[in-house]
């Protein structure tokens, strides 16, 4: 595992993990539950870096059943989701907490937002910087570098860290 920049933390049987362990992937996401003959098999959560989780079941490897937890606690569902519908713009934490007042709207789900470094953009696991076409997260860690597509949608969707006016320009 040294070679893949894994971790496994755990019993083994044969040579291999089972019964309880930890496996820690290279990009900090890990998994803790059930092994068998070298891999996930029975009761077990994904830890995401970025704080969300995935409860499961496995078996061989692959996962039978389970549910997918956001860092803000929101837990997905595949029937009735009512977030992002295209009616209800609402943030989870405006749901949970109510909307507030004109004037003061939440900018995204955390409140306060996060302070996007200088000509960055914030995508949603971390900045975007288009001068370098590096991808950090949000404690400035290489994540990854960004492809044509990937610059694209940022720069024409995720919010930036500079203001501009928008709407009626006399001079157009």
């Amino acid at each position: 595992m040294e070679f893949t920049g894994s971790s496994y933390t755990g019993s083994f049987k044969n040579g291999r993990m089972e019964g309880e362990g930890e496996y820690k992937f290279p990009t900090e996401t890990r998994y803790v539950g059930d092994m068998k003959d070298g891999m996930f098999h029975g009761k077990g959560v994904l830890y995401f870096p970025n704080g969300s989780k995935y409860e499961g079941t496995w078996e061989k490897g692959i996962s039978k059943q389970g549910k997918y937890t956001f860092s803000d606690g929101l837990e997905y569902q595949e029937k009735d989701w009512e977030f992002c519908d295209g009616y209800d713009r609402q943030f989870y934490t405006e749901r949970c907490n109510g909307l507030k007042p004109a004037g003061e709207s939440q900018l995204t789900d955390l409140d306060p937002p996060r302070v996007i470094p200088d000509g960055c953009y914030d995508c949603g696991d971390g900045f975007y910087d288009p001068n370098t076409r590096v991808i950090t997260d949000y404690e400035h860690h290489f994540l990854r570098n960004a492809d044509d597509n990937e610059r694209e949608w940022i720069v024409s969707t995720c919010r930036k860290s500079w203001d501009e006016i928008v709407g009626h320009s006399p001079d157009n």
